[in-house]
């Protein structure tokens, strides 16, 4: 049987960059080889698209110096296209794409449009779930119609800090402090911030201003920060168990996440059978009504005062790093990392 050709994206513009980069070497090494011929893409920083020759350039970092360009046709001829340095042009085709792309441009159905465009399938969620879910604000409006608790939120837009009283007012009169500010399209809690009076919602609003026009505020849930992944589509979604987070710091941000060594995710913790069922049934749910394909974490608290499950936020393309709940929780279900890889890649073949 002929080996399929396989592009697997990674890189990217967004914030989060430097962990798809360790995201995708996950994907590769659970890749079946003997199924997938392997094509590694590279998107820099700036945007520029690159032929990355191993696995080995990208994690020495030099793949970022490589001269050859690998860009996706947009018309339905299915094909890669190459240039090299000297000008000459090949294709390859493709025959699925796997974007192990975190965050602003990956995640958000921008690249994703690219795919559906092109004809090639795709793993993961498509233009609707991505973009939904990449938006705090819209995931919010979507999610309310569940009836699902969530944090009590404000949403402010950019142009109306100019009147910053203003804004503070409206805040203030909605939510007590302590409240959380966040960039409405952010990934790995990048432009959050936590204000506990005026001065530092101030701040906090410009903080969230420099990663998206959109802002939102929401109340402080007091709780458990528990994680449940999904996977399939439909009727043949699926909830993983649920793990814990137990950050290092105030709250689970990028620098909690990636660079404190003492936060912690727990598989299996010790909660109420109950909410663990009310959990992984939310998930599903949360997942089906953005319309989610292949993959999601969904996130929630346990809020400590109540025992009340709040929804937090959905993820439609997880981290795969070696701390990532998404891969460890599938895995405590008995499905490791190789079959996980290969089951995604499966669905991508039979999205409707």
């Amino acid at each position: 049987m002929d080996k399929k050709k396989i592009a697997i994206i990674f890189g990217g513009r967004s914030s989060e960059h430097e962990v798809s980069c360790i995201s995708v070497m996950t994907i590769i090494r659970a890749l079946n080889k003997e199924k997938y011929d392997m094509i590694l893409i590279g998107i820099t920083k700036d945007g520029h698209w690159r032929l990355v020759e191993s696995p080995e350039a990208i994690q020495d970092g030099s793949w970022r110096m490589g001269k050859t360009e690998a860009v996706i046709s947009p018309d339905t001829s299915g094909e890669l296209l190459i240039t090299a340095e000297d000008g000459a042009v090949s294709r390859e085709k493709l025959d699925v794409i796997f974007p192990v792309l975190h965050g602003k441009y990956g995640e958000d159905g921008t690249i994703q449009g690219l795919f559906e465009m092109s004809g090639i399938p795709y793993v993961g969620c498509g233009v609707i779930a991505s973009s939904l879910g990449m938006d705090k604000f819209y995931t919010k409006l979507v999610v309310d119609m569940l009836g699902i608790r969530q944090a009590k939120y404000e949403p402010v837009i950019k142009r109306q800090l100019e009147d910053m009283d203003k804004v503070v007012a409206r805040v203030e009169k909605s939510l007590p402090y302590p409240v959380f500010v966040k960039p409405s399209n952010a990934g790995s809690s990048m432009g959050v911030s936590k204000a506990v009076d005026r001065d530092s919602l101030i701040k906090a609003l410009h903080e969230a201003a420099r990663h998206d026009f959109k802002i939102l505020v929401e109340e402080a849930i007091v709780g458990r920060e528990i994680e449940c992944a999904v996977l399939g589509w439909g009727k043949k979604s699926e909830a993983s168990g649920v793990g814990e987070i137990l950050s290092a710091a105030d709250f689970y941000d990028y620098d909690a996440k990636y660079n404190n060594a003492d936060s912690k995710t727990v598989i299996d913790p010790d909660i109420d059978p109950a909410v663990r069922k009310e959990i992984r049934k939310d998930a599903v749910k949360i997942f089906k009504v953005l319309d989610g394909f292949g993959l999601a974490r969904v996130d929630f608290f346990v809020e400590k005062k109540t025992g009340e499950v709040v929804f937090n936020e959905i993820n439609t393309l997880p981290g795969f790093t070696s701390i990532s709940m998404y891969p460890m929780l599938w895995k405590a279900c008995g499905v490791g990392e190789a079959e996980l890889v290969d089951r995604l890649i499966e669905m991508a073949e039979e999205r409707p």
